[in-house]
């Protein structure tokens, strides 16, 4: 087999499946991320942060009024943790301002945080709220006015909201949250009346408009959940505007809610207990995920408890990692990993270790392609003393193909006999390169979904790792007043890609089939567009990679004493 055209079937099939064409539709390949910083006049400036759309209630009672003016309407239990900041809604008892502190809109030095949760009636209305259900007996609503216990909710100070009805009911919500991004919400009511009454419990996310990210066939955004044992990225936002009956799901535990790209808000019903899980779009407009528990009575006198747990936040896994290791089952699966995911958590794991060591992500990138090189060193030297093979044996190869050249079957089974006795695996010079594909597609994907990796910066003009690289000679270099358009906005990095894996093409043997040579002429510089539209921080892999192979093959040439002109393939 030629080397080097499975080197180009490897090189076009990689394409194919980890970046795809351009020119095809979004619907079977992924989205390249936004750009957040651009060049203008020589200088890196961060890109605004993207406008949604209102997302205003269809038919809704009251227009949409300021998010400050809604929040400052009614009384709220303030929330402080390390990860979060915001407010519960006391009229209603509903989870509905939450901004993520650690994590900013832009990478502009000033930018607010990442907004999750606002208000009803405020712009992009995203709320979190639990309560009950019951028949002849009068429950807390969207307008009943809870009392709590103290004034700020912080980690390891619960305070609880009480409310009670007319016929000696009171109704608690005993709240906790922690460090990271978990609210614990005990659901207590006691029954202080003469009669009992039989409830339900409840837990409802609801959100007025779709997710501005892009879902897409390697990256699942919107309804998603772990139930009945089982992860569910099937339901989306068509599934629910074109069916008006929703999707409901019986389980024991699990979860359910929404996920963007990088953020999560999650139902989290008690582990084991049976519940009825649904996910529907409203009459309003709006999309919403709920659960109901198992009827229950609660007889006078008798109090009667039970618990779930909100999930608010950024998909950052050592906190999802941290819940799972707690008990919520599956919590990871919001990071939409893909069938590759067994391998893409050690990928993962070793580019936040390198990062802690070096402190730079595009270190760690760089560190990461040092020892991927070094682990196939191995393979990479037995490929070129194949080929030092090769070239000894291919006096025989040509007496064979003389002998037999009008029976190919048999000249087959003869070459085959000879790789035998010499020793000779003509297939050798593909693996290395298939085997770097499951860890490009890793890399690929831990760039695309994992916020560890989002707005972090290298040097120099590259300030956001997980964004396109923005230095592109077609405005020369940001001086000239315009951007070009996508396609044409071909950055630094994508070009040395071009430049190193041409330089690497030339050092390989040259093809006795004229076509296969201006295939391999044509495709470096192919590729650099292909590539110009993702994450710089791919791109810093693969030019990374492409000069340490450039160096590893200029010396194993010398180490086996081969030359170029020596190396042409024997056509078979």
């Amino acid at each position: 087999m030629n080397d080097n055209r499975n080197m180009l079937l490897a090189i076009v099939l990689s394409a194919f499946v980890l970046i795809g064409w351009s020119l095809l539709s979004d619907k079977f390949f992924p989205t390249p991320p936004p750009q957040t910083h651009k060049v203008e006049n020589g200088k890196v400036q961060p890109t605004p942060a993207p406008v949604t759309e209102a997302g205003s209630p269809k038919g809704g009672p009251e227009p949409l009024r300021p998010r400050e003016l809604v929040l400052g309407e009614t009384p709220r239990l303030k929330i402080e943790t390390p990860q979060l900041t915001g407010s519960i809604n006391l009229k209603g008892a509903r989870f509905d301002d939450l901004d993520l502190v650690t994590q900013r809109e832009t990478i502009k030095k000033d930018s607010p945080p990442v907004r999750l949760l606002s208000p009803a009636r405020a712009k992009d209305s995203y709320f979190a709220q639990f309560g009950w259900s019951g028949q002849g007996v009068a429950v807390p609503d969207a307008n009943s006015l809870w009392t709590a216990s103290a004034p700020t909710l912080v980690p390891g100070q619960p305070v609880t909201l009480s409310w009670s009805n007319p016929t000696g009911q009171r109704f608690e919500l005993i709240l906790s949250v922690d460090d990271g991004y978990m609210f614990t919400v005990k659901q207590r009511v006691v029954n202080g009346g003469s009669n009992a009454v039989g409830l339900r419990t409840y837990g409802l996310a609801s959100r007025s408009a779709k997710s501005p990210d892009p879902s897409t066939w390697t990256n699942h955004v919107g309804p998603m959940s772990f139930l009945a044992d089982k992860a569910d990225y099937s339901v989306d936002w068509d599934t629910l505007d074109e069916n008006k009956a929703g999707v409901t799901r019986d389980s024991r535990g699990g979860w359910l809610g929404f996920t963007d790209k990088y953020w999560l808000t999650a139902l989290i019903p008690a582990d084991g207990a049976p519940v009825e899980a649904s996910f529907r779009k409203s009459e309003s407009g709006a999309y919403q995920a709920d659960f109901a528990g198992s009827q229950f009575v609660a007889a006078p006198g008798q109090a009667v408890t039970s618990e779930a747990r909100l999930f608010a936040g950024a998909k950052e896994k050592k906190f999802l990692d941290r819940y799972e290791n707690e008990g919520i089952t599956k919590l990871s699966k919001s990071i939409d990993w893909g069938w590759f995911e067994w391998f893409m958590r050690p990928i993962f794991n070793l580019l936040t270790w390198l990062f802690s060591v070096l402190g730079n992500f595009g270190l760690a990138i760089i560190s990461l392609t040092f020892i991927v090189r070094l682990i196939l060193f191995p393979i990479a030297d037995k490929q070129f003393k194949s080929m030092a093979g090769m070239r000894k044996v291919q006096p025989k190869m040509k007496a064979l193909q003389e002998r037999y050249k009008d029976d190919k079957p048999k000249l087959q089974q003869e070459m085959l006999k000879l790789y035998q006795e010499e020793k000779i695996n003509p297939a050798a010079g593909c693996l290395p390169i298939l085997l770097q594909i499951p860890i490009f597609y890793a890399l690929y994907k831990v760039l695309m979904v994992s916020v560890e990796m989002r707005h972090q910066p290298f040097y120099l003009w590259i300030k956001d790792l997980s964004a396109p690289d923005p230095l592109t000679p077609v405005n020369l270099f940001g001086l000239l007043p315009f951007t070009p358009p996508g396609f044409l906005a071909i950055g630094v990095l994508p070009i040395l890609l071009g430049i190193t894996m041409w330089i690497q093409f030339k050092l390989n043997p040259q093809q006795m089939d004229p076509v296969q040579q201006q295939i391999f002429s044509f495709m470096p510089w192919i590729l650099m567009f292909v590539m110009a539209p993702f994450a710089a921080g791919l791109q810093l892999y693969w030019v990374v990679s492409n000069l340490l192979t450039i160096a590893q093959q200029t010396w194993l040439y010398k180490r086996y004493d081969m030359h170029l002109s020596d190396t042409h393939p024997v056509k078979t």
